[in-house]
């Protein structure tokens, strides 16, 4: 051991001497003192001694104990009690539980010389697991996301404050308590509440990947979508000790991806379906009626007649409302099942599904036509509508969806040929209209 500076408080001079010359053959610097208080103090900060040997039976009224505590508190120095046995009180008795931090009197040079080995060892790993513990603590502090770690039964044992602000628990509210009272859970789709999840992955010793439909419900009830996993912790040998849950907040992520999704598929404008999202669904009817020939769907391609003039003489701001105006007729006269989405401009389509015959659609080309024949107002001013419909009724002749969507764009010019405001419906053999004009 290397040489040490060592202050030793004892109020009888003949121990304190002793005591002293034992120390020094053992080849420490020592410093003697018979008084504690102000002057123990006085002397700690001028020596900055390595060790304390402290008579921990000082006088009682002089608080001894709390003397003691104060120097390893704010010096940071290892004390070494000095006592007699015999005279241990119950309030002594606390502060001596641990092993090798006191020593007896009479003292003995090899006791002590082993003594004061052991608690400068006890003194220097138990400041290595401070620091350790700090730069853990100041790495969890600094994670950007949520941490929470509980022990062998589920229970919390440490969270980082962005856990405690997305759980809106405090660390010493939650400590002991089980993971799935304080990170509530609910599978959204669902709607069903998880069970202990560190639990499972204590029992499984297998880390749990966190699905992305799981609602945080915080203390306040707010609700957060997490995403994240728990993993086993396990100590030096191998053995399960517990588990980590690692998660962040992904509700802005969430929407933002819902947003680029509905921003792939949908129209910005009147929020209908767009020519992306109508193929697929044409696609998967279309699939569908090749494993079932009895299935019959419509395809109707619908062109607003005289569009470009209301543009012209309103603008295009009143252009987007007459659209939108549209787009809502367009849906009341269509059943949930069935699409109706732009393809740009004043150009619609709509999948009609389930038909039992030709009529169904040619009802729905009417009602269309009829709720079209309401007047829009723009700026005061009434405007008649009306719209040249194009249809193609599913067959076994096509090959491909795209196939329908091109016929029936097809039977809407031949509408629009014919004089506007009808349907027509596409033929293989003969392209033929159905109705004659709507009068407006």
């Amino acid at each position: 051991m290397s040489r040490l500076k060592i202050l030793v408080i004892e109020d009888e001079k003949k121990k304190a001497l002793d005591i002293k010359n034992i120390l020094q053959r053992l080849g420490h610097f020592v410093y003697e003192i018979t008084e504690f208080g102000e002057d123990a103090i006085k002397k700690m900060e001028e020596i900055n001694p390595s060790l304390v040997l402290f008579n921990i039976l000082l006088d009682s009224k002089n608080n001894s104990v709390q003397f003691a505590d104060v120097i390893m508190k704010d010096f940071q120095v290892p004390v070494l009690y000095l006592t007699e046995r015999y005279s241990i009180t119950k309030k002594i008795e606390k502060k001596l539980k641990e092993p090798f931090n006191y020593i007896t009197e009479p003292v003995a040079e090899q006791d002590l010389h082993i003594a004061i080995e052991m608690a400068v060892y006890k003194h220097q790993t138990k400041k290595k697991v401070q620091a350790q513990q700090q730069k853990f603590m100041a790495i969890l502090k600094s994670m950007g996301c949520a941490v929470m770690i509980t022990d062998i039964c589920g229970c919390i044992h440490l969270m980082n404050p962005i856990a405690e602000e997305l759980t809106g628990w405090k660390q010493e509210e939650a400590v002991t308590k089980n993971l799935a009272e304080i990170l509530s859970l609910v599978d959204k789709d669902t709607g069903v509440l998880t069970k202990n999840l560190a639990t499972q992955v204590i029992q499984t010793g297998v880390v749990l990947n966190l699905p992305e439909t799981l609602t945080l419900i915080a203390k306040d009830h707010t609700e957060i979508q997490i995403g994240g996993n728990i993993a086993p912790i396990r100590d030096d040998d191998g053995s399960l000790i517990g588990a980590v849950v690692v998660f962040q907040d992904i509700t802005q992520r969430k929407q933002t991806e819902a947003q680029l999704v509905r921003n792939a598929f949908y129209d910005p404008l009147t929020g209908l379906p767009n020519r992306v999202l109508f193929l697929e669904r044409l696609s998967q009817v279309f699939e569908r009626r090749k494993r079932r020939n009895n299935d019959s769907y419509a395809v109707l391609f619908l062109d607003v007649d005289g569009f470009k003039g209301i543009n012209d003489s309103f603008g295009h701001s009143a252009g987007d409302n007459f659209l939108i105006e549209i787009a809502r007729r367009l849906e009341s006269c269509l059943r949930s099942a069935d699409t109706v989405a732009r393809f740009g401009g004043d150009e619609f389509a709509i999948l009609i599904e389930d038909m039992k015959d030709i009529s169904d659609t040619i009802n729905v080309a009417q009602r269309i036509q009829e709720t079209l024949k309401l007047p829009v107002y723009i700026q005061e001013e009434k405007i008649l509508i009306s719209a040249s419909i194009g249809i193609a009724l599913s067959s076994s002749h096509y090959e491909q969806p795209e196939n329908l969507l091109r016929d029936a764009d097809i039977a809407m010019y031949n509408a629009k040929q014919q004089g506007k405001a009808r349907y027509v419906i596409f033929n293989y053999h003969k392209l033929y209209q159905m109705n004659r004009p709507v009068k407006q």
